[in-house]
């Protein structure tokens, strides 16, 4: 996305109600605020549902994203300060030039980045890909996914047909037929299957690390790293607080996002989120996962992995 096709994109959300910060007050101007990108599910619902949103030193704007790709372009135009992304669509974001580092990370199981068809389609396996269309964003955790089934069975990216499209678009997309597959990532493979709407073909486990991260700008790292700290220390809180109020937080959860309450509790309990420290072996799958879309033709160049993280932030166990 071009940055023009951002800020086009980023007024449109903000008349449509997605900038989800309400106007702060002029007496809280004076604290810091810290501007956060979020996608569907993810840390706005954690933390409310928590309670650590509370006695809060600083001032939050909350902005949601449909998908990796705009929050990353967010991070880019410095639009927000921070964000959740995985591994995948960072690294097809820092090797576009964005001036952003990983401070935090989390790591789920995979299985829920899947590729997705239909209930009653013939796919049975990765191979029944070849010459198929399949729906994802470019630069995914869903587009990684779909690449690495691919080669786990020796089959190349041009071997698909791909149509990038944004969530929303590729469940219509798969719904009606225009396209076999559809890869993406949680909460939309718990809605699709919990709806009836669609099946696992090829889930993620095996295939991706299950590694996402809190980046945020060199901006912000510079001049607000104390309330980074504060927020990555209270979204690790509220995942250990969620992992031990399984039932209480899905329905939360449910209620904050608007999706089924099933849908949410089997969402949550399969990915099983843990916060960890970023370490030497975080670092070096993060490598595996950059060499891997080199030699794939997403990046243009080797990407060095190890300077495209903060490692000054420490996460209490």
């Amino acid at each position: 996305m071009h940055r023009r096709r951002f800020h086009q994109w980023l007024g449109l959300a903000g008349a449509a109600g997605l900038l989800t910060g309400p106007a702060l007050p002029v007496r809280a101007q004076s604290r810091p605020l810290l501007k956060a990108g979020d996608q569907k599910g993810g840390l706005h619902a954690l933390l409310e549902a928590a309670g650590e949103l509370k006695g809060l030193s600083y001032d939050i704007q909350w902005t949601e994203f449909p998908a990796a790709a705009p929050l990353a372009e967010a991070l880019n135009a410095q639009a927000v300060d921070l964000g959740p992304i995985g591994d995948a669509p960072l690294i097809f974001s820092l090797a576009a030039g964005s001036r952003v580092k990983a401070f935090a990370v989390n790591r789920s199981d995979a299985y829920g980045t899947a590729v997705l068809v239909a209930p009653n389609s013939p796919l049975k396996d990765a191979r029944d890909l070849k010459g198929r269309s399949v729906a994802t964003n470019r630069g995914s955790i869903g587009h990684f996914v779909t690449l690495k089934a691919l080669a786990s069975v020796g089959l190349k990216s041009e071997d698909v047909q791909w149509r990038f499209l944004p969530p929303a678009e590729a469940k219509l997309a798969l719904s009606t037929g225009a396209v076999d597959a559809w890869a993406t990532w949680e909460p939309y493979t718990a809605l699709a299957e919990t709806g009836g709407h669609a099946r696992v073909l090829v889930s993620g486990r095996g295939l991706w690390s299950g590694l996402s991260f809190l980046a945020a700008t060199d901006t912000a790292l510079r001049d607000k790293r104390a309330v980074l700290q504060d927020f990555a220390q209270r979204a690790a809180r509220a995942q250990r607080w969620a992992s031990q109020h399984p039932a209480e937080f899905g329905d939360t959860l449910a209620r904050i996002i608007g999706i089924p309450a099933d849908a949410a509790r089997l969402q949550f309990e399969r990915r099983q989120t843990r916060w960890q420290t970023i370490d030497a072996a975080v670092v070096a799958e993060q490598q595996r996962t950059a060499d891997f879309y080199f030699e794939a033709g997403l990046i243009r160049q080797r990407l060095d992995t190890k300077s495209t993280f903060d490692t000054g932030f420490a996460l209490s166990s």
